[in-house]
């Protein structure tokens, strides 16, 4: 077989396979198959392939067909000429054709503020500020320390500078903020810009905080309020003899009262804020009376 020509119209289908052929048996000059050469599968797992080597046989580049389970049979037809930096596509059909690469010509979404930055754990809408918005683009929060991620429930378009997404989010944390336009590009905010955090939660029930004798102290009256930091009288006041002293978690009341001599009730609102600047108001009041005055009784 080595020194025997094949020439084309005289080989018979499977009449040569591979272990027949001896190396280097076949040459450039004994290979001008016309129309086309078939490289089969082994008829049963392995596709037929082409596998182009470099010049020392240690590396190459395959061509296999498809997998008999994809059925599938397709001529690909390599175009007329080259064109530099461009790439092959096809038309569907199988003709390959060189085209250029596309370029975007959008620019990149920005963010510039969260209004507001601080929310509590249920639904809450943010304002997203920020350049290049496009209707609508879907908004995720990214928790800072665990990556975990929350798509906005709804996403508002107001303007290429505004959008409105609203957060239903129950793990207090930081997260980054990440706006994905409908074309596909996309920006995430640089820090964990914002910050979830339930509003700080009163303990003590609101309204009278007692009856109390008007020329005698109130003792110590204790406010509490969960994860507050600091609390203000902000509606009224704290009667004049009596001291409200801010804490961390609890304020109180104490002292004497001078501002009264008969029976009296002074009502006042303390705001509890914790560490992120949320807030919560709550009303309360303070009765002081007097022992009996007046003529003497006679029965």
């Amino acid at each position: 077989m080595a020194n025997s020509k094949i020439k084309q119209r005289s080989l018979e289908a499977d009449a040569v396979d591979s272990a027949a052929i001896e190396a280097s048996s076949i040459t450039n000059a004994k290979t001008n198959f016309t129309p086309g050469l078939t490289i089969k599968g082994d008829g049963a797992s392995a596709d037929g392939k082409i596998t182009l080597n470099c010049s020392q046989n240690s590396h190459g580049v395959s061509i296999a067909g498809p997998p008999h389970s994809a059925a599938q049979s397709y001529t690909l037809t390599l175009p007329q000429s080259i064109t530099n930096n461009y790439y092959l596509k096809t038309d569907g059909s199988g003709n390959l054709s060189f085209a250029a690469v596309a370029t975007y010509t959008d620019d990149l979404p920005t963010i510039a503020s969260l209004t507001p930055s601080v929310i509590p754990n249920d639904a809450t809408a943010v304002v997203i500020a920020g350049t290049n918005f496009v209707s609508i683009p879907v908004v995720e929060a990214i928790n800072s320390s665990t990556g975990a991620i929350t798509v906005a429930t709804s996403v508002s378009f107001t303007s290429a500078t505004s959008i409105t997404a609203t957060f239903t989010l129950p793990t207090d944390g930081t997260y980054y903020v990440r706006v994905e336009n409908n074309n596909g590009l996309a920006v995430r905010t640089s820090t964990a810009a914002l910050t979830v955090s339930d509003d700080p939660a009163w303990v003590t029930a609101a309204g009278s905080l007692g009856s109390f004798d008007g020329n005698s102290s109130v003792g110590t009256i204790n406010l509490v309020a969960t994860d507050a930091t600091s609390f203000a009288v902000t509606t009224g006041a704290v009667t004049a003899g009596l001291t409200f002293t801010t804490g961390v978690g609890t304020a109180t009341i104490t002292g004497t009262q001078t501002a009264h001599t008969e029976a009296a009730t002074d009502s006042f609102s303390v705001t509890a804020t914790d560490a992120e600047g949320q807030t919560a108001v709550r009303a309360f009041t303070i009765t002081y009376s007097f022992g009996a005055t007046g003529g003497i009784q006679f029965n």
